[in-house]
């Protein structure tokens, strides 16, 4: 049951699962690709909650010509005079596409209002626009999924110092990260308001519990394939053609060409 804590996920069991669900992501890929469907999925939640892992793992083995993530930078003085929706609309799907968000238009429900990027009432608008954007998108015929990872203050805490200790993960910390440990309880009351006005008939929020990111991973992949009335779709069949015999082609000599030098002989 949500909010009980569970046992962390044994790492063979893990891994074992995740590739038998990433197989059947491939499926709905190519059943995306072959109904010209199209499938927008959200990802927010808090920092450090487990969003890029999770993301990663559902777009690891998906073709990048179908499947892409969208991680929008800070805004440009220029996306900032125009409708708050435009700059994400560009980013959506065409028939046969899926996109994932790193983060999305709710950037105003979260980090813009509590840091006070915007104004109250570009605040209050968007909460009032939002379902109706949404409800546009749907009515279209877009797939619509939106995860909140959740993820408690202590273990929030604790990927953080990892972060900060870890020198291929360190660029994941922000100043704006840090600021979010002193902004606890604002970030928790922007989150409720946003369920309030947000999490609809037509576009519900799917609550991702995400102390342990293997338990989260797991889930969230496969909440994602069992909302989607996917099938498998037969792949073309294909057959490796006979090498042709010869022509007498002669390599040049290597010492013609710069080689990238060898370095893993000295490991």
């Amino acid at each position: 049951m949500a909010g009980e804590k569970s046992a962390k996920v044994p790492r063979a069991a893990y891994e074992r699962e995740l590739l038998r669900l990433q197989t059947e992501l491939v499926k709905l890929q190519e059943w995306v690709r072959t109904e010209g469907a199209r499938l927008v999925v959200v990802f927010e939640g808090r920092d450090a909650a487990g969003k890029g892992g999770t993301i990663k793992r559902v777009s690891e083995h998906l073709n990048p010509r179908v499947a892409r993530t969208v991680a929008l930078p800070t805004p440009t003085e220029r996306q900032r005079g125009q409708w708050y929706f435009q700059r994400y609309v560009e980013h959506l799907p065409a028939a046969g596409e899926i996109v994932l968000f790193d983060r999305s238009w709710y950037n105003r429900a979260g980090v813009e209002h509590v840091m006070g990027f915007c104004t109250q009432e570009e605040y209050q608008l968007f909460l009032r626009q939002c379902p109706v954007f949404e409800r546009m998108l749907i009515e279209d015929g877009i797939l619509l999924r939106k995860y909140w990872f959740s993820v408690s203050d202590a273990v929030q805490q604790e990927r953080f110092s990892r972060r900060l200790e870890d020198p291929t993960r360190r660029w994941k910390l922000s100043p704006m990260d840090l600021e979010s440990i002193t902004r606890w309880e604002a970030y928790s009351r922007a989150k409720d308001q946003m369920l309030v006005h947000t999490d609809t008939s037509d576009a519900p929020w799917f609550v991702v519990e995400s102390d342990d990111k293997r338990r989260a991973r797991l889930n969230t992949i496969a909440h994602l394939l069992d909302s989607v009335p996917y099938h498998d779709v037969p792949p073309p069949v294909l057959d490796l053609p006979p090498r042709p015999p010869s022509t007498g082609y002669v390599r040049p000599p290597r010492d013609l060409q710069t080689y990238v030098p060898d370095h893993a002989a000295g490991l």
